[in-house]
């Protein structure tokens, strides 16, 4: 018996990658460092702009060298890497220094605006631009 999913119908041609990526980031999701995704939109009186996405993750007790946000293809990666202090001596260890790991998929076209730390959390804005509508006509060839 073959399991049935929503990219398993004859009219969606070419989303088998799709259908894995989404596969893997249901699998994974760990819940650590929590985050929020918003939309930010452009004040009326500013005319160019466009509608920003941004991450914000909850990142307390990281330094900007512990973070690295890169890119790779179409996936973001986020991750935190804390070193313990050999220096000091804990009386009482509430805090543990964690690693993360967080993947966001873009769409095709999304850039990175830029990343800032501030007050404990990393904000990471995307810009995503409006779609541009093509219309192609092919041409039938007859062969008799």
């Amino acid at each position: 018996m073959s399991r049935m999913t929503p990219f398993s119908s004859p009219l969606l041609l070419g989303f088998d990658s799709v259908e894995k990526t989404l596969e893997r980031i249901a699998k994974g999701g760990d819940g650590y460092p929590p985050y929020n995704i918003e939309r930010i939109r452009p004040k009326p009186t500013d005319a160019k702009s466009e509608d920003l996405i941004r991450i914000t993750l909850a990142v307390a007790g990281f330094s900007p060298e512990d973070l690295e946000v890169t890119t790779e293809e179409n996936q973001l990666m986020i991750r935190g890497r804390q070193t313990d202090d050999a220096e000091r001596e804990y009386l009482h260890r509430g805090i543990a220094a964690r690693q993360f790991q967080k993947c966001f998929l873009l769409a095709d076209g999304m850039r990175i605006i830029g990343a800032t730390l501030k007050n404990g959390l990393l904000l990471v804005d995307l810009a995503k631009p409006e779609p541009e509508r093509i219309v192609k006509k092919i041409q039938i060839a007859v062969a008799d």
